[in-house]
């Protein structure tokens, strides 16, 4: 608390109500350091906030947060949905203390239908502002993949990027194997290319039955003028259509958009289960943990969550629900207005609706089971590790360290953290190394836990018990400097290197100030855990490194030569098979390119080749040596 807060006059509720508007709004409580610990909608705010300080009875979890206020902020809104909307938004902005808050890492998958003449089906993540079509959301990327999959199988309609479409001279192994009809070399008309686009959407809008009619038609025309070879390509069409909507249609009597939600709630786990229907089949189920939802009733739950989770998506025409929701017209005008289309909230289903309720608890009771079975091994990975390094209780946060690169380049280093519910991946970091390229694991290793604990130090990073260190001496020699250096003297450091044989089950762990290793038996409950930890922070240093190294030679150097534009590198590309060629290129290649000059094809040599001179440099300097 800073000595400005410690010298402002306390919270006075009682004339803070009394001066409230009747208005509807959203009111925010924050705690003495200025932390936001709760989030509200209300219709008249005055009537809401005044319930808070009235002295009544409540419930425990609302007294121990009315305990912690030492402030409260509003904000006025002309309607309650629009208070609605913003509270959601504050809510996954803010994730406060008292709210029931949406633990989500991701978000959801689309498939991507290009706005071309001849359109690319693709898989796709993030905001959709592009004028493409997309069709989901889907659970996940690989419900996302089996879809393309199948669409390749039964359309062909092309999945290449767009620079591999616009380059090539020749059909693809893709219309080799029949999953494309090679559009990029004109081997099909611009017209039946859109009617197999036509079918591809339609069947992702789940349409089958309208698409196989059409299919069947066509296939009794193709008879009729003695095709029989593509009689016979439209008649295995429809038999595959039909059985993947065998395999995928729950009922056949609905052609609904839907998401269908449920709770299953046990002694220490509140688990959320969302079933995604798009025309009457099911793509698949997600399930979720919500934050805080402990103690609160299931309408509660559920609300808050629907709430959350179209905060970024927009909601189907059914929103299906266990129970009846207190503020469920409310909630049906915000998602219809986000949406842009009527939005129902059902409660009350029957038939296919309420067999889909069954599937969403039967996934949100699986989920619980799943989420129970893995904190009780953690919690007994946490006991063993506190006992093999003498803690007085389990740690609570572990984070982990280890460095990423090639040769040197585009060194990255992560960070990731695990705690009693296993892997907190929102707080995973990563750190693109700027002090050294030589690949110098020390410098880089002591940049990245400078950067971490600087913050951990200004209290902006919790505070972990155990950080794990990828390496032997070396790097947990920098760990120790580091934190000596903030003064962060009570945090667990290990460094874990691979023994000899390099083999998981063998590895060493050091202690700063030890200098003989500890050998846990290879079955060890606290060894696994570490492996883990080692093994998740080395998959997302790699996976970073591999980015930003991509990312590096897609830029390639060659925006950064003066005189050469986008056109000219263009034909460079095309004419050398792309970057790698344009590398291997000698200048007199590169100079016979259209458009690029003797000058410009030794810059350009010399963006990639910057220890050998060009001819007419060396000439030069050759005659001033000689002079």
């Amino acid at each position: 608390m800073t000595d400005e807060s410690a010298n402002a006059p306390a919270f006075d509720a009682k004339r803070f109500v009394a001066h409230l508007s009747h208005r509807p709004g959203v009111y925010r409580m924050l705690d003495e350091d200025g932390t936001i610990i709760y989030v509200g909608k209300a219709r008249d705010l005055k009537k809401r906030v005044a319930t808070y300080f009235s002295g009544k009875a409540k419930d425990s979890k609302t007294m121990a947060m009315v305990a912690r206020v030492s402030n409260v902020e509003v904000t006025l809104t002309n309607t309650e949905v629009e208070a609605l909307l913003l509270e959601h938004t504050l809510i996954k902005e803010h994730r406060p203390r008292f709210n029931i808050v949406l633990r989500d890492d991701k978000s959801y998958p689309w498939i991507r239908v290009s706005n071309h003449d001849y359109p690319r089906l693709s898989f796709y993540r993030g905001r959709k502002r592009s004028k493409d079509q997309f069709y989901g959301p889907y659970p996940s990327a690989a419900a996302v993949k089996n879809t393309l999959n199948e669409l390749q199988k039964l359309f062909r309609v092309r999945q290449c990027r767009d620079s591999f479409y616009a380059n090539r001279a020749r059909p693809c192994l893709q219309y080799q194997i029949k999953r494309c009809s090679a559009p990029c070399v004109g081997l099909i008309s611009e017209a039946d290319y859109a009617r197999d686009v036509a079918d591809s959407t339609a069947f992702l809008k789940g349409r089958n039955q309208d698409v196989i009619d059409r299919l069947v038609g066509r296939m009794e025309e193709a008879a009729a003028e003695l095709d029989f070879e593509q009689a016979a390509r439209l008649r295995d069409q429809v038999a595959r259509l039909k059985r993947i909507e065998n395999e995928q249609r729950v009922s056949t009597r609905s052609n609904v958009d839907a998401d269908v939600f449920h709770v299953y709630r046990a002694e220490r786990t509140t688990c959320v289960a969302v079933l995604f229907i798009r025309g009457g089949r099911v793509l698949g189920s997600r399930t979720y943990l919500p934050v805080n939802a402990h103690g609160t009733d299931t309408t509660a739950v559920i609300s808050a969550f629907v709430g959350q989770f179209y905060l970024d998506q927009a909601a189907p025409s059914e929103v299906i629900v266990p129970e009846q929701l207190d503020d469920g017209d409310l909630l049906a005008s915000a998602l219809s207005e986000r949406a842009g289309h009527k939005v129902l909230i059902k409660h009350q289903v029957r038939a296919d609706r309420a067999a889909w309720l069954a599937m969403a608890y039967d996934n949100a009771q699986q989920g619980a089971g799943l989420e129970a079975a893995s904190r009780a091994g953690i919690g007994q990975q946490l006991q063993q590790l506190a006992d093999a390094f003498g803690l007085d209780e389990p740690p609570a946060r572990i984070e982990c360290f280890d460095i990423s690169h090639t040769g040197g380049e585009a060194t990255v280093a992560s960070c990731v953290v695990f705690g009693e519910q296993g892997p907190l991946k929102s707080d995973y970091r990563r750190f693109n190394i700027q002090s050294t390229d030589t690949g110098d694991d020390y410098a880089a290793m002591h940049e990245a836990l400078t950067r971490r604990y600087a913050r951990v130090q200004k209290d902006e990073v919790a505070m972990p018990d155990v950080v794990l260190i990828d390496g032997g001496k070396g790097q947990l020699k920098q760990a120790a400097d580091v934190m000596s250096e903030y003064g962060l003297n009570d945090i667990l450091l290990v460094g874990v290197a691979k023994g000899r044989s390099r083999k998981a089950g063998a590895e060493q762990l050091f202690l700063v100030d030890d200098p003989h290793p500890i050998l846990l038996p290879p079955d060890s409950p606290a060894l696994l855990l570490i492996q883990r930890v080692r093994d998740e922070a080395h998959r997302f240093a790699i996976a970073g490194h591999r980015g930003r190294r991509a990312k590096a030679r897609k830029v390639s150097g060659l925006q950064d030569i003066a005189g050469l534009g986008p056109v000219r590198r263009r034909q460079l590309l095309t004419q050398f098979g792309g970057l790698q060629g344009v590398r291997r290129a000698s200048i007199d290649d590169l100079a016979k390119v259209k458009g690029i000059s003797r000058q410009l094809a030794e810059k350009i040599y010399l963006q990639f080749h910057q220890s050998i001179v060009p001819a007419s440099e060396q000439a030069g300097a050759g005659m001033d040596r000689q002079e």
